[in-house]
């Protein structure tokens, strides 16, 4: 299954400036381990040394955040958005 996966600025850097990359994966899991083999590095700046989302990430698969679905095990269905979003601090 396709998905496509939008990156924020702070790693376009990792894609050679791409805002949005093709990536194929039935789950989040699969989808950022596709993202990091396309793209070598980026999954150490979204994944823990556990291989669990770091805490100042959110992943969305269309709507949905993650963290209160399956996490990583959480489905993507064929055409979905996945989108990564640092978290933003301010006050």
């Amino acid at each position: 299954m396709s998905a496509t996966v939008r990156i924020p600025t702070p790693l376009r850097s990792a894609t050679q400036g791409a805002s949005t990359v093709e990536v194929e994966g039935a789950t989040v899991g699969e989808v950022l381990k596709n993202l990091d083999a396309a793209y070598p590095g980026i999954g150490e700046r979204l994944l823990d040394d556990q291989g669990q989302i770091r805490r100042f990430v959110n992943i969305f698969v269309d709507e949905e955040d993650v963290r209160f679905a399956s996490g990583l095990d959480t489905r993507v269905p064929e055409g979905a958005t996945v989108s990564i979003i640092p978290a933003v601090a301010g006050g």
